[in-house]
């Protein structure tokens, strides 16, 4: 008998709002994250559409100010672009130990999908190349395909040009 996948609110989220995904899971040892550039060879995938799920705080206020980006696993955040893009002076990442207080995420299983809150989300615009992309399903050993597109409009977020050149 097939185990049954477990659901988790990022898929439930999608289900809810129509969109169509696909699941993939690759192997991990319990919670333990697996970096990005492992995820992508695991799944068969080219790095460049596999994106993982950064969190930052802005300068401006850092006990409300928020903001999510999502770039392709083998790039660098460049945190000027990423202020920028955000209307923000400088923004900083997020401390792992804040980060299932704020998102209700952990390290390796952060999703731009099911947050606790909505925060404004940036994606990399070379996300636009693809029809597909892959973003965490909502925990360890699991990632999500979908349209950039349809995730883009339902998460509210923008494109950018956000990585190190």
């Amino acid at each position: 008998m097939k185990e049954q996948q477990i659901k988790t609110n990022a898929m439930r989220i999608l289900e809810t709002a129509g969109i169509e995904y696909s699941i993939h899971e690759y192997p991990h040892q319990g919670d333990e994250a697996v970096d990005g550039v492992t995820v992508a060879a695991l799944l068969n995938e080219a790095p460049e559409a596999v994106f993982k799920t950064l969190v930052t705080r802005g300068a401006s206020d850092p006990a409300k100010n928020f903001y999510v980006f999502c770039i392709p696993v083998g790039c660098e955040l460049d945190m000027k672009a990423a202020a920028r893009a955000v209307g923000e002076r400088s923004v900083e990442m997020l401390h792992v130990k804040e980060l299932r207080q704020i998102t209700g995420y952990i390290r390796g299983g952060c999703s731009p999908v099911g947050m606790k809150k909505q925060f404004p989300t940036v994606i990399q615009e070379d996300a636009m190349l693809f029809d597909r992309i892959f973003v965490s399903g909502g925990k360890v050993g699991t990632q999500i395909e979908l349209s950039p597109e349809e995730l883009l409009a339902l998460i509210g977020g923008k494109y950018g040009d956000i990585v190190r050149q």
